[in-house]
């Protein structure tokens, strides 16, 4: 028979034995439903910061130089946390036949440090049609181990150095934007 309802005589006394809160040394968190937690039982992944940033220039670039189209610059507060970068950016092609060519940059100090490579061929259609992609998503997981002002540059070229691409494009009507949100993973 099951209880419903703990009671003394069901387990064979008349009296619970006295407890004390330091014997219960073991408890499954999945059975806690309300109430709080010291924070020195729990430990990483907290979010120490959020950057963000929109932006609705539009650019059309024909080089197969990379050009920068957004950036969030955001500074750890510990060698140990862990920086998340997402990234949506409204891209396209013209006519010609070309891809864009996405990368984010790590940036400290002025100096590109590491590179991410996002895509190789987006847009790619084997002809010259025009290609507007639409948003393009994408997200870098990063261990910088450093306490000094960090730079996560979203940068996109042509991959035929005549083609042109573009980033936020208005010639297709409308008004689009890109955004950028960093956050530090507390350790």
């Amino acid at each position: 028979m099951a209880f419903s309802k703990i009671a003394a005589e069901n387990l064979g006394g008349s009296a619970f034995p006295s407890l004390s809160g330091a014997s219960l040394t073991t408890l499954n968190a999945t059975n806690i439903s309300s109430g709080t937690l010291n924070a020195a039982r729990y430990s990483g992944g907290k979010i120490g910061q959020v950057v963000h940033s929109k932006n609705t220039t539009y650019r059309n670039i024909t080089t197969n130089s990379f050009v920068e189209c957004i950036s969030v610059t955001i500074t750890p507060s510990a060698t140990s946390s862990k920086v998340l970068v997402l990234n949506s950016a409204h891209i396209g092609k013209l006519t010609n036949n070309t891809e864009i060519i996405e990368r984010m940059f790590r940036v400290v100090g002025g100096s590109d440090i590491d590179t991410q490579v996002l895509s190789d061929i987006s847009g790619d259609s084997d002809n010259t049609d025009n290609n507007d992609i639409g948003f393009s998503a994408n997200q870098y997981y990063d261990t910088p181990s450093s306490i000094a002002a960090i730079t996560y540059s979203y940068r996109i070229c042509s991959y035929n150095n005549n083609a042109a691409v573009r980033y936020n494009n208005y010639n297709g009507g409308g008004s689009f934007s890109s955004q950028m949100t960093a956050m530090e993973i507390l350790a």
